[in-house]
Parts: structure tokens; C-alpha cells; sequence
């Protein structure tokens, strides 16, 4: 398949592409909070906010979405989180325990119905 002219890439682009992505300023919840807030408190424009915070301005718009829809999911009563690998972790662990002592239980109830019937037909 061709590629049209001037798509392709030569490789000290796509090297200088990887080094950027990998040096990305990777920004805590914390941080997106305070930028957001920044942002909502209107004491600067978006624009100036995000030159100074070196952020898109679509970025600052997406983190400001989030934010907004978070807090009306919570305002509704909507208290779900996602859960951690360690609960996660620990649930099937239990889930996996539980299984277990149902089967055994299960087992021992065919078990006394067996013996239950045997006896019933002795009777007889």
C-alpha cells in the first residue's frame, strides 16, 4: 500500500516524537484540581491560565468537564468508585472462600440424603 506524499516519517522525527512523550509533564489529581480551579475562579483567562500551566486549552477544557461531571455524579448520590487491585484482590479471594464452603456444604447435604434414603429403604 502507498503512502501519500509527505506522510511519512523519517526517523529523527519519530525519535524526537518519543523523547517528547516520554518527558510529558504527567500532571496529579491535585494538580488538575488546582488548575481547574484556577480556571474557574475566572481571576485570569483560560487562555493566560493555560500559557502559564504550559497546557492545551482543549486539556484545561477535558479536565474541567471531568471535574464538573464528577461533582454532579456525587451530588446525585451516585458514591460508586472504582475499586483498588487490592480490594479487587481481596474480593475474589473471598468470592473464591465462599465457593468453596458452598460446595463442601452442597456435598455434605447429597451426602445425608444419600445415607437418609438408604436408611428409609432398610426400614422397609
Amino acid at each position: 500500500m502507498r503512502q501519500k506524499p509527505g506522510t511519512r516519517k523519517s526517523h529523527g522525527e519519530k525519535v524526537v516524537k518519543d523523547i517528547r512523550r516520554a518527558t510529558r509533564k504527567q500532571y496529579s489529581t491535585e494538580e488538575k484540581i488546582r488548575i481547574v480551579l484556577d480556571g474557574l475562579k475566572g481571576e485570569d483567562s483560560i487562555a493566560e491560565l493555560c500559557l502559564r500551566e504550559s497546557i492545551a486549552q482543549s486539556l484545561y477544557y477535558s479536565w474541567s468537564k471531568e471535574f464538573l461531571e464528577a461533582g454532579k455524579k456525587r451530588l446525585a448520590g451516585d458514591t460508586a468508585r472504582a475499586a483498588t487491585s487490592t480490594e479487587v484482590r481481596d474480593l475474589r479471594r473471598e468470592s473464591r472462600d465462599l465457593k468453596e464452603v458452598v460446595a463442601e456444604q452442597a456435598l455434605e447435604l447429597r451426602l445425608l440424603k444419600k445415607s437418609m434414603i438408604a436408611d428409609g429403604e432398610d426400614d422397609e
